[in-house]
């Protein structure tokens, strides 16, 4: 199909104001062909584009990163399904990501995020007297930081496999033996 829309066309469908299209052209996200009277067409197929475009925008991806994997669909034809799968599979993880990114967000609204502010009544079980600033600056957890919870389980199930070759060496140099080594561990 061939059909060609214009720009207030685009916009009512798209949902896209004509001003970001103009912008998103000027940028070369998206083309457009010009009628006798200097007007901007587009195929109908740039629907696609700005759909995501816009999506891709919701999820953190800067203009900059579309524009290079919009960069890899035909620019000579409209993109079948197979290019849009192969664009897709470039940036799943990307969207994994943010997946996680956000899901610790949400979990954060209402739990200790170790940013140092201590006004939550679970601060003090997971930051106390903001123990967690030695990790660095900004909210800790939320970038991605165990929690001390979190720490001693996995701690936990390292010394539920054995000891470590630090505590084998300790116990054969007359150091603690494995059992008071994996107690401190476990109550650290």
């Amino acid at each position: 199909m061939s059909e060609l829309l214009t720009i207030s066309e685009i916009s009512r469908r798209s949902g896209v104001a004509s001003s970001a299209l103009r912008f998103y052209e000027d940028r070369g996200l998206i083309r457009s062909e010009r009628a006798g009277s200097g007007h901007r067409r587009y195929p109908r197929s740039v629907l696609r584009r700005i759909a995501f475009i816009v999506f891709a925008q919701r999820i953190g991806l800067t203009l900059e990163e579309i524009g290079y994997e919009l960069a890899k669909l035909p620019a000579d034809r409209a993109p079948n399904r197979r290019d849009w799968s192969r664009l897709s599979s470039d940036w799943t993880a990307r969207i994994e990501q943010r997946i996680a990114e956000l899901q610790r967000l949400k979990s954060g609204l209402t739990e200790c995020i170790g940013c140092g502010c201590l006004s939550l009544d679970r601060c003090a079980l997971s930051n106390p007297d903001d123990s967690v600033a030695r990790r660095g600056p900004g909210p800790r957890f939320w970038i991605g930081d165990r929690r001390p919870a979190e720490r001693r389980r996995l701690s936990a199930r390292v010394d539920a496999r054995g000891p470590t070759t630090a505590q084998t060496t300790a116990s054969s140099t007359g150091g603690p033996d494995d059992r008071s080594t994996t107690a401190a561990t476990v109550h650290a």
